[in-house]
């Protein structure tokens, strides 16, 4: 399955929602399975700084097939992946972008957002990439 533009919206849509509901504007961003912004909406006084770390979050994300989050932790000093964040032109890090899988389990993008504290951006990401599931 690929990702199509109604079940980007429709993700897109419910990290909004979230966003609202905690109180702080988000840049959101939308890839594909290649890569490739799908969609993208940036929130009435979101940062304007954020808009390219929504992206690379999501990027991030699907260039290694996890959570941004999750090569935060693996990209420390000490760890395995430590100074990745400067290949690729850029990685982001830190929690806010999510792959998003098929049912069979094929990742088919991520999503991407930034505004707020890493652990808001992660809860936004997140109320977005449950709603490719509903």
């Amino acid at each position: 399955m690929s990702l199509t533009l109604e079940s980007a919206e429709k993700m897109s849509s419910a990290a909004k929602a979230k966003a609202k509901e905690i109180g702080v504007a988000m840049n959101i961003a939308v890839i594909d399975e290649g890569a490739n912004l799908k969609a993208f909406h940036r929130m009435d006084n979101a940062w304007l700084g954020s808009i390219d770390i929504s992206i690379k979050k999501a990027k991030t994300a699907r260039f290694f097939d996890m959570d941004s989050g999750e090569i935060g932790k693996l990209s420390q000093p000490g760890q395995p992946l430590y100074n990745i964040e400067h290949s690729n032109g850029g990685l982001i890090t830190f929690p806010g972008g999510v792959v998003l899988k098929d049912e069979s389990g094929t990742v088919i993008g991520a999503i991407g957002v930034s505004g707020g504290t890493v652990d808001q951006d992660h809860e936004v990401a997140s109320a977005g990439a449950a709603a490719l599931k509903s």
